[in-house]
């Protein structure tokens, strides 16, 4: 007796399942292989660049950060022996030549005072 069943109006035979496997030229698969190959190495390639350069920039970054942070320290210091560094100096006189023109156009809120710099002056 025939093993074959009829499906949907067609005769299917047992043993092979799927699709039958396209005869494929063999040195075509070996150069799209190649090609794939060569295509992951250049991304492989661009993705170390991008992420050593996002190192560097961020090294930079610190750098600069830290020099900040220790021109910040040597600036207490200096305040903390009661001097004012000419840097803070320049600020304040730069707030203070321009706060009477601010204050002219706009009504200050009654009782807000500005704390932090009249303690900042008066050292």
């Amino acid at each position: 007796m025939d093993d074959s069943k009829v499906v949907g109006g067609k005769v299917k035979k047992p043993g092979k399942r799927g699709r039958k496997p396209a005869k494929i030229d063999l040195k075509a698969k070996l150069e799209r292989s190649r090609q794939s190959a060569r295509e992951c190495r250049a991304r492989k390639k661009l993705r170390y660049q991008y992420l050593e350069e996002l190192v560097s920039s961020r090294e930079r970054a610190i750098c600069a950060l830290r020099e900040e942070l220790e021109m910040y320290k040597q600036w207490c210091m200096a305040m903390d022996q009661g001097k004012i560094p000419s840097e803070i100096r320049a600020l304040l006189t730069g707030e203070e030549q321009s706060k009477p023109q601010q204050n002219s156009s706009r009504h200050p809120k009654a009782g807000k005072t500005d704390a932090n710099t009249n303690s900042l002056v008066g050292n």
